[in-house]
């Protein structure tokens, strides 16, 4: 009896993730791969998002996320580590209340809208900051919208970063602009 279709999709999934996670640098490679696996095999309701991370351009692995704080426990996450930001998430305003604020030439969709339709999140500033100390240089020809203080946020703007000139920079536009070279980079906390 052959397997169903999801299922084999589902294994080239889990070894493509083991694949990268061969690949990372040193902090993620210290993770014990079965132990990695256990989790994502006893979770099958998050291996469409992470599916779907990988068909949209986001090349995700495994992350070991240290602790921000002394008694806190490092975390397990799944991230897109592509060198641009995902080619088919750009186009994007940030989010529904910026791309329903836009009269004209709006946008097909919002990076928050697209992200939670996953069941996904945008990165924070500071994860942003984390994960081009792991995996980067990244966005150095694209930017990726990140999750926005809702003080900003409510004053309509939102903030994005790249890498230029040799470091990382943390900017900010209207939550409504989009670019035909910025979209987003997706996360999951397992």
């Amino acid at each position: 009896m052959n397997k169903p279709d999801h299922l084999s999709t589902e294994t080239e999934l889990i070894k493509l993730l083991q694949h990268r996670l061969a690949h990372l640098p040193q902090p993620s490679r210290a993770l014990s791969w079965q132990a990695l696996a256990t989790v994502l095999k006893s979770r099958p309701e998050i291996l469409p998002a992470v599916a779907w991370m990988e068909a949209s351009g986001g090349e995700p692995a495994v992350l070991y996320k240290p602790s921000a704080g002394e008694q806190g426990q490092p975390q397990l996450v799944i991230c897109d580590t592509a060198a641009e930001s995902p080619a088919g998430r750009r186009s994007l305003c940030y989010d529904a209340a910026a791309r329903q604020q836009r009269r004209q030439n709006r946008p097909a969709g919002s990076a928050w809208e697209l992200a939670a339709s996953y069941g996904l999140s945008l990165l924070k500033e500071a994860d942003y900051l984390w994960l081009q100390g792991l995996c980067g240089p990244l966005d150095q020809k694209s930017s990726s919208w990140l999750d926005t203080d809702p003080a900003l946020r409510a004053r309509g703007g939102a903030i994005f970063g790249d890498y230029r000139y040799g470091r990382v920079f943390i900017y900010h536009n209207g939550a409504d602009s989009y670019y035909a070279s910025r979209g987003f980079r997706a996360y999951l906390a397992l």
